[in-house]
Formats: structure tokens, C-alpha cells, sequence
């Protein structure tokens, strides 16, 4: 009886394990086509047309933060004339609104305590540009949140992108708060690793990339046809990125398009967003889940972005939530004594153990190789560049207590306060090395 059930525990782990490592195999090879893509040269053959940009953004109480953004936009390395800011102060009791007028933005104030959430306030603007500015005829809109940067070349690099025939397009999101500390060196982390080794060799391969919470830019018509901002999940980005993926689009990647925007550097800060991010994710999955799997086996053109986006919502959390489980069930029954085997406390924790080692070592791959290759565009003292590539390991695994909360706890949004008031200058001018 002792080796039958110490053998299932350890086989379970392995079984688990292994059933992660296929799952997740692509990224592995994904790693390796960003690796020699990094290495090409890129050709730009494509005329280049200037577009009309209408920048979209939805603040509430960022006044300490939204007005380094406008000036960041106004610095641009593009037509003046052709872009125009909108700013939505969604139920701000602060001084937004007044802040970004003085700072030579369009600003449209929202007070609406029900419908709470970026997707409402989205919708809202684009609506009230349609009635008001419809004679603009912008190409496109660039969505932003309050707390991002822009490097000077942002939007002339998501242009080029643009006239590759995208709809949607993505960009490279870098922190501008990085050094704080661990939590926000493992959001940065992370948003760097997704930027690079997620959504590049997607884009190398013709595959679709997915939006990451900001700094993205939607053609026009595309929002005409949908009838505006629709997607209110507690994720509207990966929603919005699902949604699109379904009917048919590639989202693009534009890696020379840096933004900058703050992460939050308290645990329970931090809890509170990711616990956001986790609920949504699995609210997607209830939404899509089916036509996702279904768009695996027969959306002809994006059938691979269909898995991608099915692995990226699901399953690695649930899979890792579903062995702590075993694993905990047969230790504490050892513990507690139903279960009369001495061994299975052993077992059980030596097999925890190496799952920790195992995932530690992938994660700190990860973290490393991330770090080396954007070395020069990760604004921290290199010392701490070293060291947060050992810490993220430990950011990562907090999601999932996270994970397992979202599947029994209600969630709502919440606004997290931005208090990093850096000028672009400002985090371009910190040290490098």
C-alpha cells in the first residue's frame, strides 16, 4: 500500500509536469525565433503615409501623472496636425480635467457610478468624438492609460506598423519605475518578456499578437464595425485581443513603439490588480472559451493564435492549483493520520520541492535571458538588474494564491493610484548601468 500510493504521487508530479512542459513547448521554441529575430535586420519597403491619430485617454484622479503624458505626446517625433488627445476624467474628484486641459488636451468629463471600469469610458469617448469630431476622419486611435510615457518615437514606429495593413497593433511596454523593487521589477520583467519573447515571434511567424493593457492603436473603421468599446470584462484588453483574433484579425507588433508606464510597488496593491487580472482571465474563458477551442480546429487563418490565447488565459495556473491540491490532500491525511504511511510526508514534500526547482528554473531562465537581451533598455543599476532576475521567480509564483482566490472571490474593478511624476526625460536620464 505504501509504494502504490507513494508511486502515484511521484507519477502524478511527473504526469503534471510533463503535461505542463507540452503545453507550453511553443514558447520555448518562441524563445529562439525572438533570439534570431532580434538579430535581423528590419526592411521598411512599405510608403510611408502619416496618418490621423486621435489618442484616447481614460483617467480617473491622475492628476500628479497625466500631464508628464500630454507633454510626452506633444514631443513627438510626428506631424503635429495630425494627431489630436482626448482625455475621458471618468468620476475623478481631483483635478484631472483641469490639469489636462491646461496641458492642450480635449477633455470630456464622465460621471457614472454604475458602469465602472476603462471599457465604459472608452466607449464614452469614442461616442462623443463620433458626434463632436467625426469631421477629423482620424485613421486610427491610440489608447493609453494615464500613467504612461512615450518615447519620441512612439508614434511614428506604431505608424510604420500601420501602413503594414494591421488593424491592431501592439508595443513594446518598458517600466518607468522599475528599480522600486521586486513587484515592480517583476511587472516590468514580465512586460518586457511578453513584449519580446512573446508577441515578437508571434509577429515573425504571422501569427496574432494580444494587447497588454495600454499602448495600443485600433483602426477606425474597426471600431464603427463593432459599434464601439464592447468588451467590459475585468480584462477588456485579452477580451478585446480574443474577440478580434475570432473574427479574424492578426494583431501587430510594433517593437520599436517604447512605452513607458508605472507599476505598483505595495503587495497589496498589487494583489488587488492581479486578483482583477486573474478573475478576468477566467471570465474570458467562460465567454470564448468554447469557440476558442473551436477556432483551434477550424479558424483556418488564425488556428495556432486561437491555442496561444487558450494556453495564455487557463491553464498553467489551474494545472499548478490542481497539483498543490494532490500533493496537500495526500500530505496533510498523512498529517492528520488517515492516511497511516510515514513516507508520504516525505514524498510529498520532496515532490513540492523539485516542482518548485523545476518551475524556479524555467522562470529564472526566463527572467535572465530577458534581462540580458533588454539590458540596455531595463533603467536600473545593473546590480539590481542581476538581482530582480532571482526575484522574479518569487513574483511569478505569488500568482497563485492569486489564481485560487479568483476562482471562489468576487471581483471588482478598482482604481490603483500612480504618484511616479517622472517627465520621459526623467526615466531616460536614470542610470543604465
Amino acid at each position: 500500500m505504501n509504494s502504490q500510493i507513494t508511486n502515484f504521487i511521484e507519477n502524478f508530479n511527473f504526469a503534471m509536469f510533463l503535461l505542463f512542459a507540452m503545453m507550453y513547448l511553443y514558447q520555448i521554441v518562441y524563445m529562439f525565433i525572438a533570439f534570431k529575430a532580434k538579430r535581423a535586420r528590419e526592411l521598411n519597403n512599405i510608403e510611408l503615409k502619416f496618418h490621423k491619430i486621435g489618442v484616447i485617454i481614460a483617467a480617473r484622479n491622475e492628476e500628479v501623472v497625466i500631464g508628464q503624458l500630454i507633454d510626452s505626446i506633444h514631443a513627438q517625433n510626428y506631424p503635429k496636425q495630425l494627431i489630436d488627445i482626448f482625455v475621458v476624467a471618468d468620476n475623478c474628484t481631483d483635478q484631472t480635467a483641469v490639469v489636462a486641459r491646461r496641458a492642450g488636451a480635449i477633455v470630456k468629463e464622465r460621471f457614472n457610478t454604475e458602469q465602472v471600469g476603462k471599457g465604459y469610458a472608452l466607449d464614452f469617448m469614442l461616442k462623443f468624438i463620433e458626434k463632436e469630431y467625426s469631421h477629423k476622419k482620424y485613421d486610427g486611435y491610440l489608447v493609453l492609460d494615464a500613467d504612461n510615457l512615450l518615447d519620441k518615437n512612439y508614434i511614428s514606429e506604431m505608424n510604420k506598423t500601420f501602413n503594414e495593413g494591421y488593424r491592431v497593433i501592439t508595443s513594446y511596454r518598458n517600466s518607468k519605475n522599475y528599480d522600486q523593487n521586486w513587484i515592480s521589477a517583476g511587472y516590468g520583467l514580465w512586460f518586457l518578456h511578453e513584449a519580446e519573447y512573446l508577441n515578437l515571434p508571434r509577429m515573425t511567424l504571422n501569427n496574432s499578437c494580444a494587447i497588454s493593457g495600454t499602448g495600443f492603436l485600433v483602426k477606425a473603421d474597426l471600431f464603427k464595425e463593432n459599434g464601439g468599446w464592447i468588451h467590459h470584462l475585468l480584462t477588456e484588453d485579452i477580451e478585446f485581443s480574443v474577440s478580434q483574433i475570432l473574427q479574424g484579425d492578426k494583431i501587430g507588433y510594433s517593437r520599436n513603439a517604447v512605452l513607458y508606464d508605472e507599476q505598483p510597488i505595495t503587495f497589496q496593491q498589487s494583489w488587488h490588480q492581479r486578483l482583477r487580472w486573474a478573475k478576468g482571465f477566467y471570465q474570458v474563458i467562460s465567454h470564448y472559451g468554447k469557440r476558442l477551442f473551436s477556432g483551434i480546429l477550424f479558424n483556418r487563418g488564425n488556428r495556432f493564435s486561437c491555442y496561444d490565447m487558450a494556453m495564455t488565459l487557463m491553464p498553467a495556473m489551474l494545472i499548478t492549483c490542481f497539483s498543490i491540491a494532490v500533493n496537500s490532500s495526500f500530505y496533510f491525511a498523512a498529517i492528520f493520520g488517515f492516511i497511516n504511511e510515514k513516507d508520504i510526508v516525505l514524498v510529498t514534500t520532496m515532490s513540492i520541492l523539485k516542482s518548485f526547482l523545476w518551475y524556479y528554473s524555467i522562470l529564472f531562465f526566463m527572467g535572465i535571458l530577458t534581462t540580458i537581451t533588454e539590458w540596455n533598455r531595463i533603467h536600473s543599476t545593473g546590480w539590481k538588474k542581476i538581482w530582480y532576475s532571482f526575484t522574479f521567480p518569487f513574483f511569478m509564483f505569488t500568482y497563485i494564491p492569486i489564481a485560487i482566490v479568483a476562482l471562489f472571490k468576487k471581483v471588482e474593478w478598482k482604481p490603483i493610484a500612480h504618484t511616479v511624476a517622472k517627465s520621459i526625460d526623467d526615466v531616460l536620464d536614470n542610470v543604465k548601468n
